[in-house]
């Protein structure tokens, strides 16, 4: 990934290395950022199990605004 690909998706660069840092994205199908996490070391960063507990927990909560 380029510099100028990291800054397109807001990503964090670390200066003294130059190389893009974990940027991870949770987004929606109209393209809005509905959570993210930006790590500097392998503590934080999201596994694919997690991530699709979090996506199936977002969907859940939207389902059940709608029967309101």
């Amino acid at each position: 990934m380029s510099r100028t690909d990291g800054d397109a998706i807001g990503s964090w660069w670390e200066e003294h290395r130059d190389h893009i840092q974990p940027s991870e994205f949770v987004i929606t199908k109209s393209g809005k950022v509905v959570m993210s996490t930006y790590s500097n070391s392998p503590i934080g960063r999201m596994d694919p199990a997690e991530a699709l507990t979090l996506i199936r927990y977002l969907n859940a909560q939207r389902t059940d605004k709608g029967k309101s």
